[in-house]
C-alpha cells in the first residue's frame, strides 16, 4: 500500500521525534551507573593524578561514582583504544593528552585515530616545561644556549623523556626555529632525565615545571626560560622563549574525551559539570600550585584546540623524522 504524501512525511517527524525524545531521555537518567575515566598511563602520574581530581569532583555533582581507570602501556595507546572501541553511551571517558594525540602521528600502525574516533568533551589544563641547565653550565640565557649551540653544533646535548615524547618535541620546535644542533639524549621517562641533567651527564632539559620546581628553587638546576606564550606567576622571573625567539609556544595540555557518537546532551552535561569543577576555588589553587594554567572550553572550542595542536605538531614531527 502506498501511503499518501503528507501522512509519509507524518511519519518520518514522528520518528525523529521519538528519536530525540529518546535521546533527550538517555542524557537526563545520565548517568545511572558508574562511569569510568580511563588513564592509559600508572597511577601517580600527570594523567593520572587530574583525572582523581576530577573524578572526585564529578562524583560530587552527579551522586555516581566516577572510577579512574589505569590502563598503561605502549605509551598511552592500550588505554585510549579501549575508550575508542568502547559503546558511546557516556560511561566510559579518557582523560587524555597531548601524548595520545601525538601518537597519531607518530605511530604508523594504529588501528584508530585520535582526530576521527573521539568526541571532545572538555578541557582541563594546560602547561608548559621549562628549559634547565645545571647551575655549573657556562649558559645563562636563551641566547647563550643559541651561540653556543651554533659555535659547535652537535656538541651539547639535549636530553628527552623518549623518542616523540614532549620534551623532545618542544626541543624540535625550538631547534628548527633557532637553527641550533645538539645531540638528542632520549631517556625511558622524565625521572632518569632529570636525574642525568642534575648529575652534569647530559646538559639541557625541556623539563616540566612540577618536576623541575624544586631543583630550580634549591638552585640545583638553573631555569633558562618557560616554553609557553606567557611568563608564570610560580616563576615570575623566569622569561619566555618567546622573548628571545618570537613565535615559539609549545604547551602540554589534559582534557576529557569520550567515543565518537557520544550523545551530545551527555557531553555537554559533563562540560558544564567539568567548567564548574574548574571555577572551583580549591581545584583552581591545586591546578595553580601544580605549575599550570586551568583551561576550560566548551566543546566545540575544545574542538578546535585539537585540530590546531594536532596541524602544528605534525608539522614538527614529520620534519624531524621522528617515528615510533
Amino acid at each position: 500500500m502506498k501511503l499518501p504524501r503528507r501522512q509519509f512525511l507524518h511519519l518520518v517527524a514522528g520518528a525523529a521525534a521519538v528519536a530525540a525524545l529518546s535521546r533527550s531521555a538517555r542524557a537526563q537518567a545520565y548517568p545511572s551507573r558508574p562511569v569510568r575515566l580511563v588513564v592509559g598511563f600508572p597511577a601517580g602520574g600527570t594523567n593520572d593524578i587530574h583525572a582523581r581530581l576530577i573524578a572526585e569532583w564529578l562524583s560530587k555533582q552527579f551522586g555516581r561514582s566516577f572510577i579512574v581507570e589505569n590502563r598503561p602501556g605502549a605509551g598511552g595507546n592500550i588505554g585510549f583504544e579501549s575508550v575508542v572501541r568502547a559503546a558511546p553511551d557516556g560511561y566510559t571517558l579518557s582523560v587524555c593528552g597531548s601524548t595520545e594525540l601525538r601518537n597519531e602521528i607518530l605511530y604508523n600502525d594504529l588501528k584508530f585515530s585520535f582526530m576521527h574516533d573521539t568526541a571532545p568533551v572538555a578541557s582541563i589544563m594546560l602547561a608548559m616545561n621549562v628549559l634547565v641547565v645545571h647551575p655549573a653550565s657556562s649558559v645563562h640565557s636563551v641566547p647563550e644556549l643559541i651561540a653556543a649551540a651554533k659555535a659547535n653544533p652537535d656538541a651539547m646535548t639535549v636530553a628527552s623523556s623518549g623518542l616523540g615524547s614532549t620534551p623532545h618535541v618542544f626541543w624540535e620546535l625550538f631547534r628548527s626555529m633557532t637553527g641550533t644542533r645538539m645531540l638528542h639524549v632520549p631517556y625511558r621517562g622524565g625521572a632518569p632525565a632529570l636525574t642525568d641533567v642534575l648529575g652534569q651527564q647530559v646538559q639541557v632539559f625541556f623539563a616540566t615545571i612540577a618536576d623541575a620546581m624544586e631543583h630550580i628553587k634549591a638552585g640545583r638546576l638553573r631555569a633558562l626560560a618557560v616554553t609557553g606564550a606567557t611568563r608564570i606567576p610560580a616563576l615570575p622571573d623566569v622569561p619566555t622563549i618567546a622573548e628571545f625567539v618570537p613565535g615559539y609556544e609549545a604547551i602540554g595540555w589534559l582534557g576529557v574525551v569520550a567515543p565518537k557518537e557520544t550523545p551530545g546532551g551527555i557531553i555537554e552535561m559533563l562540560n558544564k559539570a567539568i567548567n564548574a569543577g574548574l571555577d572551583d576555588s580549591k581545584i583552581k589553587q591545586t591546578i595553580v600550585d601544580w605549575g599550570e594554567t586551568v583551561f576550560a572550553t566548551s566543546p566545540a572550542e575544545f574542538g578546535k584546540f585539537l585540530a590546531d595542536e594536532h596541524e602544528k605538531w605534525g608539522k614538527v614531527i614529520r620534519a624531524a623524522n621522528i617515528k615510533l
